[in-house]
C-alpha cells in the first residue's frame, strides 16, 4: 500500500456570461473548485482508492472523476489527472461523447 498526491486539472468550455456575478467568465473558478471538491476531492482524500475505484489506475480514477463531474459541472470539457510531476492521463469531452 502506498499513497500519491494527485493533481487534477479541470477545463470548462462555453460562452462568456453576459451578466451576473460571473459576467465575462464561462464558469466562476469558485464554483468549479466547490463542485470538484464536493464531488471528487472530498470523496477520495485520505481514502483507500481500491475501496472506491476497481483497479485504480490513474486512467480509471480519471474516468471515475469524469462520471462524478459530468452533468454537475457546467461546461466540463477536459480533465487531466497527474499522478506524478511527469505522469498524467487526460480525458476530453470528445473522448467520452456517446459513451455515457
Amino acid at each position: 500500500m502506498h499513497g500519491h498526491s494527485y493533481r487534477l486539472e479541470v477545463a470548462v468550455r462555453g460562452p462568456l456570461r453576459d451578466a451576473g456575478p460571473a459576467q465575462g467568465m464561462v464558469v466562476d473558478f469558485d464554483d468549479i473548485k466547490r463542485v470538484v471538491r464536493e464531488r471528487v476531492v472530498d470523496v477520495l482524500d485520505h481514502q483507500t482508492l481500491n475501496d472506491i475505484v476497481d483497479n485504480p489506475t490513474v486512467e480509471r480514477v480519471l474516468v471515475w472523476a469524469w462520471e462524478r463531474l459530468d452533468g454537475t459541472l457546467e461546461g466540463l470539457d477536459e480533465l487531466v489527472l497527474w499522478e506524478t510531476q511527469d505522469s498524467c492521463a487526460r480525458v476530453c469531452r470528445d473522448d467520452v461523447a456517446g459513451a455515457s
